[in-house]
């Protein structure tokens, strides 16, 4: 399966198991299970999406919101227990506003689960640790 990594961003082939032990990136050779929210941007965020055979969950948010600096840590945090399962990902839609205008986003936090380049499901609002682990489940 295709796995994006979270240091350099680089596509990686990954077979395709229920655990990993060790799975490094063929370009940084960092660790893939170091599952960690990326930044997308208008350059990045199509190659990413498209590419990536796991679910990718993207937090749409703006440095000025109150719910969003909440969430950050928590969206963090869930993250980390699904290495190889989902990929996290972050849109600062102050800095990128025409993707925020693209993808329709109309409130923030706004959390979007994309799979195989499509959106399957969105939800509005920060969330606990629970109802995001929980949410994200669904998907993988």
């Amino acid at each position: 399966m295709k796995i994006i990594c979270p240091h350099c961003q680089s596509i990686n082939n990954v077979p395709k198991k229920d655990d990993y032990i060790k799975a490094n990136c063929g370009k940084c050779k960092k660790s893939l299970l170091e599952a960690k929210p990326i930044e997308l941007t208008s350059s990045n965020i199509d190659r990413i999406l498209e590419n990536s055979d796991i679910p990718v969950v993207v937090d749409f948010w703006a440095p000025w919101c109150g719910p969003c600096k909440m969430m950050a840590p928590v969206f963090a945090e869930v993250a980390i227990g699904f290495p190889l399962k989902a990929l996290f990902a972050k849109v600062n839609t102050q800095d990128e506003q025409f993707l925020g205008s693209r993808f329709k986003i109309r409130s923030i936090p706004t959390l979007v689960v994309f799979k195989n380049g499509k959106e399957v499901d969105r939800v509005s609002g920060a969330m606990d640790p629970v109802s995001l682990e929980n949410y994200v489940r669904r998907f993988v």
